[in-house]
């Protein structure tokens, strides 16, 4: 029994290239814009969680903000690969 799919010559399947409309130029400048604010608040929450190591460091307690700053790196990630993830998704 012949697979049809696997019959088909691979320059039948279309690969079509994303085109963006010109009306969605407003949406696009939204999402850049939390897009770059994201990323600045991905920044500062990486500030702050450093700052609290060096206040948890003078009272010994360590390196319990270290999950926290996995958490703000990992959300800084997920910012910068949204499009990318998107993408692999769709």
């Amino acid at each position: 029994m012949v697979n049809l799919i696997s019959a088909l010559p691979l320059s039948v399947i279309p690969k079509p290239t994303p085109v963006v409309p010109p009306q969605a130029q407003g949406l696009l400048t939204v999402l850049n814009w939390a897009s770059g604010i994201g990323l600045v608040l991905g920044v500062l929450g990486v500030i702050i969680v450093g700052i609290g190591m060096v206040i948890q460091l003078r009272r010994g307690e360590g390196g319990e903000s270290i999950g926290k700053l996995g958490w703000v790196l990992a959300g800084c990630i997920i910012i910068t690969g949204a499009s990318g993830i998107v993408t692999a998704f769709a």
